[in-house]
């Protein structure tokens, strides 16, 4: 009975030792599969922006692996944590996404997170590429990180010499998140440039993300200064209140946005007619030709609303990332740091056609290039400025 009882415990011994020895089933390396992970608001007041790019990535990822077989049958598992454009909460996001098994991190989608998840991507050498962060220290925290969008002070800048060129406004003013990198970084780009080209700015107002549930005060600032064109280097939901309340006072300036402005025609509860002629700058419009496939497939998915710039970001994230992988013919067994080293060396020189630019391409810092765009909307619809 003494040797039964030995033998039956040496074999549940081994066989536990052995099961031990297993690597999680939902961390095994599959080398036919990339893991891509992603951070961003999902909930809360930025998740027009994180569930676009959510969207859009997951139409990319769909085509990708219904088409794999074409590039060997590599596919990608992709995952996504909600972030709630919070740093904390981001920083959690993409240590879980770690122990998941990603290889690589497209995100995170707000600029605030970004730079909070940033420094640990270098120190885990973990290539990262972000759809919309778009601070220009993002790229500059370290050689594995690369922006899709253009980084705030060349938007800004490049916002300044169009309203130049077109002769848009002689009275100019701002209104801007002070307590916000991405609406600092346009205002500073925007400031910059105006001052070179001789334009006059009238009024400099702000507001923080703890009072900025009522805009009325700033918008009466502008009209007091007499105001014929206003700069709003902000997001949609504040920019929404800010036309909403122009309209009930009366007051019909121009007004001009960044592409924190895309998304605003969706906005819950505003009425997008007070948008018709609202100016922003934006790579991507959905009613181009050649953006048909891509919005169809996205208002089947996301209930019939039409994608803004994120989403096409999104997309163009995974596309860019997957079409390097193949051509490096990096895996899904490759480890994470070696992606990174291969993916860095091959974005040197890499040219990237997609939804936001063709011919895109990235500097030493990982900032891109490609050439900037700005939009009217008219009846309802995007038209180029």
């Amino acid at each position: 009975m003494k040797k039964l009882l030995a033998m039956v415990l040496t074999v549940v011994m081994a066989v536990s030792v052995f099961a031990g020895c297993q690597p999680a089933a939902n961390n095994a390396a599959d080398a036919n599969t990339l893991k891509i992970g992603m951070t961003g608001p999902l909930t809360g007041g930025a998740a027009v922006y994180g569930t676009a790019v959510e969207a859009g990535m997951k139409i990319a990822v769909a085509e990708i692996n219904a088409a794999a077989e074409k590039n060997g049958g590599l596919k990608i598992e992709f995952k996504s944590q909600d972030d709630e454009h919070d740093n904390e909460k981001a920083t959690n996001a993409y240590n879980a996404l770690k122990d998941w098994g990603m290889q690589i991190f497209a995100g995170a989608v707000t600029t605030g997170p970004c730079l909070a998840i940033a420094p640990s991507t270098v120190s885990d050498n973990m290539f990262m590429m972000t759809p919309s962060g778009s601070s220009d220290k993002i790229a500059l925290t370290g050689n594995n990180i690369f922006q899709m969008c253009f980084t705030d002070p060349n938007q800004g800048s490049s916002a300044a010499q169009l309203v130049f060129d077109k002769k848009l406004g002689e009275k100019i003013g701002v209104i801007y998140d002070n307590s916000d990198d991405y609406s600092k970084g346009l205002l500073n780009g925007f400031k910059t440039k105006a001052t070179e080209l001789g334009m006059t700015i009238v009024e400099e107002t702000s507001f923080t993300a703890d009072n900025k549930s009522d805009l009325s005060t700033q918008v009466n600032q502008c009209k007091d200064a007499g105001c014929d064109f206003i700069f709003l280097p902000i997001y949609a939901t504040e920019a929404s209140q800010i036309l909403t309340y122009a309209n009930k006072i009366g007051y019909a300036p121009k007004f001009f946005g960044c592409d924190g402005m895309d998304g605003v025609l969706t906005i819950d509860g505003f009425d997008a007619k007070l948008a018709e002629g609202l100016m922003l700058m934006t790579p991507f419009n959905p009613d181009a030709a050649e953006s048909k496939a891509f919005v169809d497939q996205y208002k089947a998915m996301m209930n019939d609303t039409v994608p803004n710039q994120f989403a096409a970001d999104g997309y163009d994230v995974i596309y860019s990332i997957y079409n390097a992988c193949v051509a490096l013919s990096i895996n899904g067994e490759t480890p994470a740091d070696e992606v990174c080293a291969k993916l860095v060396d091959y974005f040197k020189t890499y040219k990237f056609d997609g939804l936001t630019g063709s011919g895109m391409t990235w500097d030493a810092n990982g900032m891109i290039s490609k050439i900037p765009a700005a939009v009217v909307i008219a009846d309802g619809k995007y038209q180029a400025l």
